[in-house]
């Protein structure tokens, strides 16, 4: 800070970062600041106030400036990064009349919660049937599945990441085989040519006429495995499949089948061989969803379920069919019926429109991504039986939305800090909307 403050002005916080001590003003409660020592970004905690002493106004005349005391209590702060100490004397500390209520932030169990408590409706009860076929063969994993089925039904595509051998690619043999949809897969390598993954004219010798060989990219379901080993050249193969679902070859126009839903999967540890996707591309998914080891109960029934001598796709062919393509797009075309009202419009555009102004961000989110979140959102309040979104639905899917879409400065990346931990400090600095 350039100048001191005063113990009338403010107090201290320790930096969660280096740990260093600096002052902040009273009026700086609840909003961002920079640590003079490193720079991090911090969310200034409520000053702390002794048990047992009244609450005072910054217009008392007994403030003080709380000084560290190895013998006085600290009050920690997870959520900012900060830490406030606490004074053993009553007349050096204050907590302001009212505290910043920090946005909701999405949690694994919260975000499963929202699902499943929902009210019965038709949404409701076909997300219910289509994850109770899922589970006689994937287990675990729920925030995948959640994710991966609201990316279906709100016409997008999903980039799912994670280490070699959790399941990515039964995940979505699975999702094809309950969803009763055309399924196709494309192994990426780097000599993958863009015509192997849209098709190419061959020439009849019979009727001396080009005649289009359809790739495997025209299916329903398409599990782009491994995406990252191929070159940029076959990467652009899928932009305008993705984006216009449709391929354009010699002039000529080839719309997909409906639905179309691109799962593409990659390995971060992978380094020789592999191709980082370009922007563009990340931001044609909707999400960018990752998974996690399982827990000691789910690795156990894996094992159980897996670990003998069946073959997967026997197990496979015993699932049901719980619904089909005629089906999925009439529920699609049903969440357009789902209400967003003014305020949660207003909320989607200011996390948004934040992250272009963040220190810690080099590059924004574009408006895509609050088509993405406003399209999401509806789909969750679907499976979750409302007809109205909520601002939880939003700061549910902000950070699977946007994680993809962004890029860190530098200086945030050498620091450590991860796009997940700055989107979450993002929603944060915005204010929740109520409604009525």
């Amino acid at each position: 800070m350039s100048s001191p403050i005063s113990s009338s002005d403010g107090f201290t916080i320790r930096c969660s970062h280096c740990q260093g001590l600096f002052d902040v003003p009273f009026a700086k409660v609840g909003t961002h600041v920079s640590c003079p020592h490193c720079q991090a970004v911090l969310v200034v905690p409520p000053a702390p106030q002794p048990s047992g002493s009244p609450a005072r106004t910054p217009n008392s005349s007994t403030f003080g400036t709380p000084t560290p005391n190895p013998t006085s209590p600290v009050s920690n702060d997870s959520e900012s990064g900060a830490t406030s100490f606490r004074s053993t004397n009553p007349t050096t500390s204050f907590r302001p009349a009212e505290e910043p209520k920090p946005p909701a932030v999405e949690t694994s169990s919260s975000l499963m919660q929202l699902v499943r408590e929902g009210h019965q409706s038709p949404g409701k009860d076909l997300y219910d049937r289509m994850t109770r076929e899922i589970s006689k063969v994937f287990v675990g994993q729920d925030e995948l599945v959640l994710g991966t089925l609201v990316g279906l039904f709100s016409t997008g595509h999903v980039l799912i990441e994670s280490v070699p051998g959790l399941g990515k690619t039964l995940f979505v043999r699975t999702l094809g085989r309950v969803l009763g949809c055309d399924f196709g897969r494309i192994q990426f390598t780097p000599d993958l040519m863009p015509s192997d993954v849209t098709g190419t004219p061959i020439f009849n010798m019979k009727t001396q006429e080009f005649h289009f060989h359809a790739g495997p990219v025209f299916t329903q379901l398409l599990l782009a495995d491994e995406i990252n080993r191929a070159p940029a050249k076959t990467h652009a193969a899928l932009l305008e499949t993705m984006q216009e679902y449709r391929v354009t070859i010699d002039s000529q126009v080839h719309p997909m089948p409906r639905p179309f839903f691109v799962l593409a999967t990659q390995n971060p540890i992978e380094s020789e061989g592999t191709y980082n996707l370009p922007e563009a591309q990340l931001d044609r998914f909707m999400f960018q969803l990752r998974m996690d080891y399982p827990s000691l109960l789910e690795e156990t029934t894996i094992l159980k379920m897996h670990g003998g001598q069946a073959n997967v796709d026997d197990q496979l062919h015993e699932l049901a069919r719980v619904t089909s393509a005629e089906e999925i797009l009439q529920f699609t075309k049903a969440t357009e019926s789902i209400r967003v009202e003014e305020a949660v419009i207003d909320y989607i555009a200011k996390v948004v429109r934040q992250t272009r102004n963040w220190p810690q961000i080099h590059l924004g989110a574009s408006p895509r991504a609050g088509i993405t979140l406003m399209r999401a959102a509806r789909t969750l309040a679907m499976f979750a039986g409302r007809d109205f979104v909520v601002p939880d639905d939003i700061a549910h899917l902000y950070r699977p939305a946007l994680r993809h879409r962004i890029i860190l400065t530098p200086e945030a990346e050498v620091e450590g800090f991860s796009s997940d931990q700055v989107l979450t400090d993002v929603l944060r600095s915005v204010e929740v909307p109520r409604l009525n």
